[in-house]
């Protein structure tokens, strides 16, 4: 086996990272929702830069795994959508941290 091949119990730690936490825009989503009780999805977009489309799109995947509540009520004419993280959520927050600091640690100097 060359050094480029490894065996299945052999992979890198990156390839074992939680990809719904993973990608950018949720892992911005996920790190600001960690350290704050909720946010409402109009300074989600602001904080992030995501679009609306964009935003929605990376919350229905968090959704459906189970990392994200999302409330939706209005106030008076006008919708107001709210997100929390779950107890799953900050678990996989917390495990994706633990990973990364894994990861970074074991870098040479």
């Amino acid at each position: 086996m060359t050094n480029r091949e490894a065996a299945p119990q052999e992979l890198h730690p990156l390839a074992e990272l939680d990809r719904t936490v993973h990608a950018p825009a949720r892992l911005m989503v996920m790190t600001y929702l960690y350290v704050v009780e909720s946010a409402e999805f109009i300074s989600l977009m602001r904080l992030t830069g995501l679009t609306w489309g964009n935003l929605s799109t990376h919350l229905s995947k968090l959704e459906e795994a189970g990392y994200v509540n999302i409330s939706k009520e209005f106030r008076g004419k006008k919708p107001h959508t709210v997100i929390e993280l779950t107890r799953d959520g900050r678990s996989a927050f917390r495990g994706y941290k633990s990973q990364m600091q894994q990861v970074l640690n074991d870098l040479p100097d």
